[in-house]
């Protein structure tokens, strides 16, 4: 059993995720987003295993480098925007910048790829490519946990508008991944609440 805890970071309230499984000194992060101030100190005496991004915008990948210099862990990311975190054009971090500074990072140690399993803190994590709110979006899903980044909130979906966003891919990747998955499965978003696909396949007003 997945032991998570939630962090929101920055002035997006970013959700990080620190994940931990019965080696309680062990955890991996789901996206350190900006001002990880609070996140560093939650993980001072874990070992971390590795840094998930569900996707390269800025507010999701502002604790990037921080942690992985301080942890020495591996960072992996889809290989559609492997370069956005070494450019802060593609990541998002140049559009507002009254909210962030220039992000760059240096590059993933390694890419994510759809359908691929990964064995870290004793559990296996699939990864889903849902795209849409950016080209290389992923979820993974670990049991009955799925961290849908900014794909799927609880009643809201995950704007297009942003280079990259795709509407009709978005809700492809809903219809045809994430809703595939049994009613049960509990969502950690991006943003926001929890929540489970039964209650937004029933409830979420922006998906028919």
């Amino acid at each position: 059993m997945l032991k998570i805890d939630m962090l929101p970071l920055g002035p997006l309230q970013t959700n990080a995720y620190i994940l931990r499984g019965e080696d309680e000194s062990k955890a991996i992060i789901i996206d350190p987003g900006m001002k990880p101030g609070p996140l560093l100190r939650r993980i001072e005496n874990l070992e971390i295993e590795a840094i998930l991004l569900t996707h390269a915008h800025f507010d999701h990948i502002g604790g990037v480098d921080e942690i992985r210099k301080l942890k020495g862990c591996p960072v992996y990311v889809h290989s559609l925007e492997s370069d956005w975190l070494t450019t802060p054009k593609l990541n998002g971090s140049l559009m507002w910048p009254e909210v962030s500074a220039p992000i760059a990072t240096d590059p993933a140690e390694f890419d994510l790829a759809d359908g691929q399993k990964l064995s870290l803190i004793g559990h296996e994590f699939t990864v889903y490519h849902t795209p849409g709110h950016s080209p290389g979006s992923v979820s993974f899903l670990c049991g009955n946990d799925l961290f849908s980044g900014d794909v799927l909130f609880r009643l809201s979906v995950g704007r297009t508008d942003l280079p990259g966003g795709r509407e009709a891919e978005l809700y492809n990747s809903i219809h045809g991944k994430l809703f595939t998955l049994p009613d049960e499965i509990k969502v950690y978003p991006g943003h926001g609440p929890k929540t489970t696909i039964g209650f937004e396949r029933a409830n979420n007003p922006y998906i028919s």
